[in-house]
């Protein structure tokens, strides 16, 4: 009796309306295990064999990753690249998108129309046509040295000297801000005006205002700002395809300029598969470090309730 009428509290659990739920879930949720998580159990496997597209793979155990992290100095290469571009692009971007939300945090005529304008830029983001726009501005005669030469300026090679290269395509990356800038905008606004005017009978100045107010109440905004432009930053491989395929001498040759050799044009999906989880593993170190670190800098308002 006990268990018939469990199932029929089971049978009449989900009604019409459920069902059309999950209908309409059912592409995202195919599209999700289709090419997200099946191929992500995938190139786990496929990480300890030997695959290549033309054969089936083969089994060789953990030997892609013992050459991987002692006998490939490309890939140690490609990992300082990275990181250099990492340590350039996100606490430029960060500052850069900070700067330019406190400019718009103002009530100005036409305030909206410049927000927009900033926020325009990071709806390319990533895309191959802002890559090949960066590249035409950046080349020997390119608008950039038309710049320099009639200001009497010597023209710089960006593209072919390995000091410049690697800068001038974070520089594309930080000029991208745009996606940061409105969470930045978002969280100034919520920060409580009463604030700054207990300051300012304190006689405290703006810096003290943004250094003492204005940073530990948007803390929560710059650490998710952090966290998600640290793994974009990680994962990049679009402008230095498509700008400088990885030179001059390799200067820019990014982890995903690494994975994307080995998979496509070398055929090694599994040395590819294992460089791909070499890089994850990398991303998440990085984001739990950051996590760790959260406790110490990140400030939020329920604190003080518990």
């Amino acid at each position: 009796m006990m268990n018939s009428s469990y199932s029929k509290v089971i049978k009449n659990r989900y009604t019409k309306r459920d069902y059309q739920a999950f209908l309409y879930l059912a592409p995202w949720i195919l599209g999700m295990v289709i090419l997200q998580i099946y191929p992500f159990i995938c190139s786990f496997y496929y990480s300890f064999t030997n695959y290549q597209i033309s054969s089936s793979p083969i089994w060789c155990g953990f030997s892609n990753y013992i050459y991987l992290f002692t006998k490939d100095n490309e890939f140690w290469k490609s990992v300082k690249v990275t990181v250099v571009y990492t340590l350039y692009t996100v606490p430029g971007k960060l500052v850069m998108a900070l700067a330019v939300a406190m400019f718009l945090n103002r009530n100005i005529k036409g305030i909206n129309l410049i927000r927009t304008l900033y926020y325009i830029p990071s709806l390319f983001g990533g895309s191959v046509a802002v890559s090949v726009l960066w590249k035409a501005l950046f080349i020997d005669n390119g608008v950039i040295n038309a710049i320099l030469s009639s200001l009497s300026l010597p023209n710089i090679q960006f593209w072919g000297n390995p000091d410049y290269a690697l800068k001038t395509i974070c520089l594309l990356e930080i000029w991208q801000f745009g996606s940061s800038m409105v969470m930045f905008l978002a969280a100034l606004k919520q920060v409580p005006i009463s604030l700054y005017e207990a300051a300012s009978m304190d006689g405290a100045n703006k810096l003290q205002n943004f250094l003492h107010i204005t940073l530990p109440q948007i803390t929560p905004i710059i650490f998710f700002n952090l966290i998600m432009q640290t793994i974009q930053a990680l994962q990049n491989f679009t402008s230095a395809f498509v700008i400088t395929k990885g030179g001059p001498i390799k200067s820019t040759y990014v982890l995903g300029m690494k994975l994307y050799k080995e998979g496509f044009s070398y055929f090694k999906m599994g040395y590819a598969s294992a460089i791909s989880w070499a890089i994850f593993v990398m991303i998440v170190a990085v984001t739990l470090l950051l996590f760790r670190s959260s406790s110490i800098w990140v400030h939020y308002d329920d604190e003080d309730s518990f």
